[in-house]
């Protein structure tokens, strides 16, 4: 049990559930920053309540205690108050003042924290400052559900490499396309909407240039709420017709991001200048063994140099297999759909080459819903 928590009350808890509440309302639209919540509560009642809507805003804490400002005479409304937030506050500059500052110029008394900031300039800083100003401070109120709030920004913010989903859709037997390409539609409707509001709070989509020229996906966020996510095409000779719909520009695009595709060394040279021209961001990253094909190590290092936290990979069985080989992916959403295709159709996921049981590839943390007529399972590498 984390050092404190035996003082946590159910109170604490329904304080900490609200602000996860309005964490993630902010969800998908702050990267590469946290998506965080705060509530407090003076009396045994909430006075206010604030969350992180978007990078270069205010923090949390500081849009819960901007509401309940100094009056005329210098006194705090919120003097002898407790703070409720799901993330350890910040006591460095940044693009906004620390946040440890304001909660103790407020008399704040208590601080109830979800978790520890990950970020090496925060971790453990922020709870320092707020002890040597006199301010309890409680950590580990429904820190599991808090941490779950930003697996992206946890692994980024340590890393420097973006988190990846990787998303299937295929039938009972695994199969994502008929014998004759057919792949439109292997899920329902509810999946489909499901998987744009992944997109939705994702950085940018990943995909091959085989998937492109076969289904001539979009790749953006059409039934739901949100920002399109960066468009990125793996493609080795780059084959890749300019003209497809993942190189053009929509409206809601996040970030003015720009549609980019990675490539080896081997692919032509007149076509990359034509794709520059097109406004498509072109990067070499050929494997060093071999000298042919993509690495997909350097290209997740190039993305996460650019500041994208978090891809999605959506591909066929060859890209899949990729990923699952070099051991690239954190999270998994498989929707199941109540068809089968029999051995001639395309299977989800290509050669692995396990040869023994025990090299499997596990997933843990496995949860499983029903979404419309399919069936959603979702778990971690």
């Amino acid at each position: 049990m984390p050092k404190g928590t035996e003082r946590i009350t159910g109170n604490d808890r329904r304080f900490m559930r609200l602000a996860i509440g309005l964490a993630k309302k902010g969800v998908g639209k702050t990267s590469p920053n946290p998506a965080v919540g705060a509530v407090i509560v003076k009396d045994g009642r909430v006075v206010s309540k604030g969350w992180h809507k978007k990078a270069g805003g205010a923090h949390a804490e500081a849009s819960a205690l901007s509401k309940k400002t100094l009056n005329a005479g210098g006194y705090s409304p919120l003097a002898g108050a407790a703070l409720y937030v799901t993330l350890e506050p910040c006591r460095h500059y940044g693009n906004t003042p620390p946040c440890t500052e304001a909660i103790i110029r407020a008399g704040i008394k208590r601080v109830f924290l979800g978790t520890r900031d990950p970020n090496p300039l925060v971790s453990g800083k922020g709870i320092k400052a707020l002890k040597r100003a006199g301010i309890e401070v409680v950590g580990g109120v429904l820190e599991r559900e808090c941490r779950g709030l930003n697996p992206a920004f946890n692994k980024f913010i340590v890393s420097k490499m973006p988190h990846v989903t990787l998303k299937l859709a295929a039938t009972l037997d695994g199969k994502i396309a008929t014998s004759k390409g057919e792949s439109r539609w292997i899920t329902g409707v509810a999946s489909r909407r499901y998987v744009h509001r992944l997109r939705a709070i994702t950085d940018a989509v990943i995909t091959s240039g085989k998937t492109v020229i076969s289904d001539d996906p979009e790749l953006t966020v059409r039934h739901a709420h949100g920002l399109n996510p960066m468009r990125v095409v793996l493609d080795s000779a780059f084959k890749t017709p300019l003209d497809s719909k993942v190189f053009r520009r929509y409206p809601g695009d996040r970030d003015g991001r720009l549609p980019m595709v990675f490539i080896s060394a081997s692919a032509a040279k007149k076509k990359i200048e034509k794709a520059k021209g097109l406004g498509i961001n072109v990067a070499a990253a050929t494997k060093a063994v071999g000298g042919s094909g993509v690495d997909l190590k350097s290209v997740l290092k190039t993305l996460g140099n650019m500041g994208v936290t978090s891809v999605m990979v959506e591909g066929g069985g060859v890209l899949t297999a990729s990923f699952l080989k070099d051991r690239l992916v954190d999270r998994l959403f498989w929707f199941v759909s109540p068809k089968i295709l029999g051995a001639d159709a395309a299977a989800s996921v290509g050669e692995l080459k396990i040869k023994k049981l025990g090299a499997a590839i596990e997933i843990k943390n496995i949860k499983v819903k029903k979404i419309g007529n399919d069936v959603l399972i979702e778990g971690e590498f």
